[in-house]
């Protein structure tokens, strides 16, 4: 099935689930108030034919909010920002359904109620199944599109770094949709393909290549440094060829996201806000650490005892390996992890762990390939060094030398390091592009939320369960 075809197809099935699961709480919730004498006996409440055009209100109204909330529109966001969706949709919904109710109902069925109780209930059930009916939408979508069913045949403009690094992700990533039918060099190369995928010509030729290869997107993936004078031409020629156009942003449009525009003698000018947390927004972030540190510890002692055992047993040396990371404001301090190497590891001078590094004690492979040894860092958080998300934490070598290198590195340095973080989820850990780590950690910064914390914890609970490596 094609692309277009496929995904009206989706917003289709995503829009008949919603509704039907919006009417079958309501059902749910008038069942459960006639059984379940709570607060008191339904008594008197009436048969289920009155509450009808009530139950139509409800579901309209669910659906109206839904769709506000801009939750058909097949972008592929993460579970948890749907789910918020999800929550705000069924509460707005369920709130205008009982005021329409209330004007509509009361006014032309003289002595038409409704019970309270069954509104909450079916406020409760509205978010369950619902939630219920997207993960579902989601598996069947899921497989439907391995099956072939609306894939996007995709075009790649690059073959630096970049590029590699979206073909990658393309591939490792199969339920994204995306085929990908070749890539576009900038100049004349020598090379046949890129990572297993053709270059079919160079980029001069765009729109004829867009038609030979019948793309329906096409990805800009072009180093940092090239001409915005060179890109604009790109989209002109993706224009003519009438198809999607994505371009991977360079490093100012990532890091200069919160901005204002002022004037300084007329002149027009940007001024980067300043993006630290502050007031209630420290204190809420504070407060999540506090908490989920606290919580981590009580549920996770008996492994992390079981686990100092094992060390002992297994090779001489201390349970804990301390090690000075910097942290806020650039300020170092003494990071926590289970020992995962021999004691004499760094006699040689501190250096970057490899895989299969042959350091490693057998006991230690196996907690970094699952970050077990990182969980010490919930004494960190509870001490305030560290937070449970944001930029994990370089030592002062490294950083030294990445400050010189990297624009705006010293940001990361402007919230607290954490256990895990933005770029660590999306697969940017261990000996992986510094560059490329700095733009997600300098994203995630400037647009902190706790939802934005939540979705991260989440993802790298969920990763660390599906792959060890994956996290």
């Amino acid at each position: 099935m094609k692309a277009d075809r496929a995904s009206r197809f989706f917003v289709f099935l995503m829009v008949v689930t919603d509704v039907v699961m919006a009417g079958a709480a309501f059902v749910l919730a008038y069942m459960l108030r006639r059984a379940v004498p709570f607060p008191d006996e339904a008594i008197g409440m009436p048969l289920f034919d009155e509450y009808v055009p009530m139950l139509l209100i409800h579901t309209l109204t669910v659906f109206g909010a839904l769709l506000f909330t801009k939750l058909y529109n097949l972008s592929r966001s993460s579970r948890v920002d749907e789910f918020y969706g999800i929550l705000v949709g069924a509460t707005v919904g369920t709130l205008m359904g009982v005021s329409l109710a209330s004007l509509m109902l009361r006014s032309f069925i003289v002595g038409q109620d409704y019970s309270r109780v069954m509104v909450a209930y079916a406020w409760l059930f509205t978010i369950g199944l619902i939630t219920v009916g997207r993960l579902t939408n989601g598996w069947l979508r899921q497989r439907l599109i391995r099956r072939g069913w609306g894939r996007r045949r995709v075009l790649l403009v690059g073959t630096g770094e970049v590029a590699m690094m979206i073909l990658q992700k393309i591939q490792w990533t199969p339920e994204l949709g995306y085929d990908l039918v070749g890539v576009a060099s900038m100049h004349e190369t020598e090379q046949e393909s890129l990572l297993g995928v053709p270059i079919v010509g160079v980029a001069a030729h765009l729109t004829d290549l867009i038609g030979a290869c019948q793309a329906d997107e096409v990805v800009i993936a072009l180093p940092e440094e090239t001409s915005h004078h060179d890109i604009l031409w790109l989209i002109s020629e993706c224009e003519r060829g009438r198809v999607t156009i994505r371009v991977y942003p360079d490093l100012f449009q990532i890091i200069a996201g919160p901005v204002g525009i002022g004037e300084m003698g007329g002149i027009p000018i940007l001024t980067v806000r300043d993006i630290a947390l502050k007031g209630w927004r420290r204190v809420a972030k504070r407060g999540m650490d506090i908490v989920g540190a606290s919580v981590g510890l009580v549920f996770l002692s008996p492994l992390m005892v079981l686990i100092g055992v094992i060390i002992k047993l297994e090779s001489p040396g201390p349970v804990f390996y301390v090690q000075e990371r910097m942290g806020l404001d650039a300020k170092p301090f003494p990071i926590l992890k289970f020992r995962s190497m021999r004691a004499d590891a760094e006699k040689k001078g501190p250096g970057w762990t490899t895989e299969n590094d042959p350091r490693r004690t057998k006991l230690g492979s196996l907690m970094r390939a699952t970050n077990i040894d990182e969980l010490p860092q919930f004494i960190n958080v509870l001490l305030g060094h560290m937070s449970l998300v944001g930029p994990r934490p370089e030592r002062p070598v490294y950083v030294a030398q990445f400050r010189r290198s990297i624009p705006r590195y010293m940001d990361r340095h402007r919230e607290k390091a954490g256990m895990t973080g933005w770029a660590q989820v999306n697969g940017y850990r261990g000996d992986t592009s510094i560059t490329e780590r700095t733009k997600y950690d300098l994203w995630y910064i400037e647009n902190w939320s706790l939802l934005l914390d939540v979705k991260i914890i989440i993802r790298t609970i969920l990763q660390i369960l599906r792959s060890p490596n994956a996290y």
